[in-house]
């Protein structure tokens, strides 16, 4: 027991005493890696496709343009595509939170998969964004990467 015990209390003390290094340049460290590390407003145009699909073969895939998001369905290995939603946004001011789509009735009234919801919410972080899909009684959190 003494053996394990010892390497312990030593790596602790060590830890705790900093090994004779300096406060202030441990200070500066932590704070260039807060200024590296500062979150960046979202780059969301561009092609998107869903990340935690259940299939390799079936899964959802977006198009984001400055104002407009597109959202098909995708099947077959990318044979088939359906209109799932496609809605206008105002582009985000902040790193990370939601946003809102305004569904474009033209464009997905006559689309049999599209979702019939006026307004989506859109959730983003880093180099993620999310948002719900209904289906059959069924919702999940569709998650969106770059391609």
């Amino acid at each position: 027991m003494k053996k394990i015990a010892a390497p312990i209390f030593v790596a602790a003390a060590v830890t705790s005493s900093g090994c004779g290094g300096s406060d202030a340049l441990s200070t500066q460290a932590v704070e260039s890696n807060v200024a590296e590390e500062a979150p960046q407003i979202p780059e969301l145009i561009g092609a998107w496709k869903h990340s935690n699909p259940n299939s390799a073969e079936n899964y959802q895939q977006a198009t984001i343009t400055a104002d407009t998001i597109t959202i098909e369905w995708v099947a077959d290995g990318g044979a088939t595509t359906s209109i799932y939603w496609v809605g206008t946004f105002e582009a985000p001011t902040e790193a990370s939170g939601a946003f809102m789509s305004k569904r474009d009735a033209a464009a997905t009234d006559t689309a049999l998969l599209a979702s019939t919801e006026d307004t989506k919410k859109f959730a983003y972080k880093g180099e993620a964004t999310s948002f719900k899909v209904s289906a059959l009684g069924t919702t999940t959190t569709v998650d969106l990467e770059k391609k």
